[in-house]
């Protein structure tokens, strides 16, 4: 059996900060790539053998080939499913009080794993949309920045992030699209945006 990655026998480097500090990563904008590129901080966290849980606030009714290629990462990572879909979209099956009521709980959830000393990384996928919907009150985000410890990652994603948030973060990316299959007429595609 082949290795799955071919390195050369020279040793790789390992670079170590001067002076450790928790970022606050905010990954918001119009265009796709935000999840994506906290699933790619995720990969490489795991590679450093770093813990990492992930709470996704809004794609709960929806399969996504994410759900299974963290649970590869385990028992590195975590993976918290909390929303009931994209609230107030064509088709929501759900009240709004349901949405709500689920996201509450997803912050109670965050709330503890970022107190609870185990991880290094704590990812809060599309939180940003769940306080554009009034899901989350921003208070309550703001809480959480207010008392994450001192070392460990926030990864905040989803389209339109408060300006409060932007003004707290180390980090801010904002994902412009400027062309998007979808606009073509070509469907979603398995792996690239599900």
């Amino acid at each position: 059996m082949r290795p799955l990655i071919k390195l050369k026998k020279t040793r790789l480097r390992l670079i170590e900060p001067l002076e450790k500090t928790g970022l606050i990563i905010v990954l918001t904008g119009d265009g796709k790539g935000k999840t994506t590129a906290a699933l790619g901080t995720v990969l490489r966290a795991a590679g450093h053998d770093m813990k990492v849980c992930i709470i996704e606030f809004m794609k709960g009714d929806m399969y996504s080939g994410e759900i299974d290629g963290v649970r590869k990462l385990a028992p590195n990572v975590e993976f918290h499913i909390t929303g009931k879909g994209f609230c107030g979209i064509k088709g929501d099956p759900y009240p709004f009080k349901e949405h709500r009521g689920n996201a509450q709980a997803a912050i109670k959830l965050a709330k503890e794993k970022l107190l609870s000393g185990k991880f290094d990384i704590l990812v809060l996928d599309e939180i940003n949309n769940a306080v554009d919907l009034k899901l989350v009150d921003l208070r309550q985000i703001m809480e959480l920045i207010d008392v994450k410890p001192p070392l460990m990652h926030l990864i905040l994603t989803g389209r339109e992030a408060h300006p409060e948030i932007i003004k707290r973060a180390h980090i801010v990316t904002e994902m412009k699209e400027i062309k998007h299959a979808f606009r073509q007429g070509i469907k979603p595609q398995k792996g690239i945006d599900y």
